[in-house]
């Protein structure tokens, strides 16, 4: 990415302003002053649409360029059946995209010289530093170990190339966790994500615990708490409050509700989640957000690391964040375990994709607008986002829907995101 100079970041100080918020029944728009209403109702009707048509439930949708704030708008309701109206400020499970935040933490401690991207980890646990890999399984059944061939890096956990792997798309880790009686990720134990690698680490691409790992690592250089050290670090700085691993009961009460797609494509409101303290903060998928915090943080990664006047990475850090580290390896696709949970992945099919530190990345232009260089994630309950540093643009989209990678669901993303570079060129 390229970082904006100081004396460009001045001449934007004040530069953006926002119209007044309008709402109008189950609609709530915001954007940016330079953006048309004419231009501003393309993407409103893009988003409009889908929840008209029942598609999905509800939808936040945000957009900021390096201007500022160029675009938000809610439409539809929490929870289908019973409301209340989706507002700017609904309460989501971000799921993966906590990945993200981690491994800027992760960065933030590379930069303080208390983590090595290249170096073994440090020795905080047997699954890290003495990993064995699955080879497979003999006649009785009995999973098949032996010692991995080379040390596990940050950049192997950041990367998604250490060989860790998730139940919910790998088979054989799924056979492992039925043979081995090892606890669901589910409960919040340490010795779930103690499980071993599927292939040698550098080797190939899953996705899977490595920035479960990461946060594990982030704890014990820091010393504190991954809830405490995001909140310190990232959250307060940023003035994210809307955004940690346990929800207020105000919070709470702006909380859209997952809904499941039905094999007849309806979709079906699930009760809220129990809270429970688990034995660790994941570094990898249980945080609440807003969509405006989240946005925050993106801005912050959109500005090379900095936002209204808060630095929480190098410039320097921040670019090489957005650069390939997985070479030739191909990454991106995932195939299903659990279609309740997830459909397959192929988010850009036929493409090369590859992974940054933290994150995807296009290797070519997207089908929608998003350039060569673009980094993107989501979570599982169909949340998402993009940054693309090329055109100076990063935009979310936020439901609460599974499986991940839902068809309808990834329609409207790309669908709004085509429709926010169209509106940007007609600015």
């Amino acid at each position: 990415m390229t970082p904006t100079s100081p004396s460009r970041r001045d001449l934007l100080k004040g530069a953006v302003a926002i119209t007044a918020a309008t709402a109008v029944g189950n609609v709530t728009r915001r954007a940016h002053a330079q953006t048309a209403p004419a231009s501003r109702a393309r993407i409103d009707s893009v988003l409009k649409q889908a929840v008209d048509a029942k598609e999905v439930p509800g939808v936040v949708a945000m957009v900021a360029t390096d201007k500022g704030l160029f675009y938000e708008g809610a439409f539809g309701v929490r929870e289908l059946g019973r409301g209340p109206d989706m507002t700017l400020d609904s309460v989501f499970r971000i799921a993966s995209m906590t990945k993200a935040i981690t491994s800027v933490a992760a960065m933030q401690l590379v930069e303080q010289g208390k983590l090595k991207l290249e170096e073994p980890v440090p020795n905080i646990d047997p699954a890290l530093s003495s990993p064995q890999v699955l080879e497979g399984f003999d006649a009785s059944g009995t999973p098949k170990l032996r010692p991995a061939k080379r040390p596990i890096t940050l950049r192997h956990l950041l990367t998604h190339t250490a060989g860790f792997s998730y139940e919910i798309w790998d088979a054989n880790m799924v056979r492992y966790v039925k043979a081995s009686g090892m606890p669901s990720t589910a409960t919040g134990k340490v010795a779930s994500i103690r499980m071993p690698l599927v292939f040698d680490p550098g080797d190939k691409w899953e996705y899977g615990v490595n920035i479960d790992w990461v946060g594990r690592l982030i704890e014990s250089a820091s010393g504190q708490t991954l809830d405490a050290y995001f909140r310190d670090k990232i959250f307060a700085p940023l003035g994210m409050k809307d955004s940690g691993y346990v929800t207020s009961e105000e919070q709470r009460a702006r909380q859209a509700r997952v809904h499941q797609r039905q094999a007849d494509g309806a979709l079906a409101p699930q009760p809220l989640e129990t809270p429970f303290t688990p034995e660790f903060w994941s570094g990898g998928g249980p945080l609440y957000s807003t969509g405006r915090d989240y946005l925050t943080f993106l801005q912050a990664l959109l500005h090379g690391g900095s936002h209204n006047g808060t630095r929480i990475l190098k410039p320097e850090t921040v670019a090489l964040m957005g650069k390939n580290h997985t070479g030739a390896i191909p990454a991106g696709i995932m195939k299903t375990t659990t279609p309740a949970r997830s459909n397959d992945v192929d988010l850009f099919p036929g493409a090369p994709i590859r992974w940054g530190l933290g994150y995807m990345l296009n290797m070519e232009p997207g089908p929608n607008g998003r350039s060569a260089g673009t980094v993107s994630w989501g979570g599982i309950f169909n949340t998402y986002y993009w940054l693309d540093p090329a055109k100076r643009v990063t935009g979310l989209i936020m439901t609460q829907i599974l499986p991940f990678a839902d068809t309808k669901t990834l329609k409207l993303y790309g669908q709004f995101e085509r429709s926010v570079y169209e509106t940007l060129k007609a600015v």
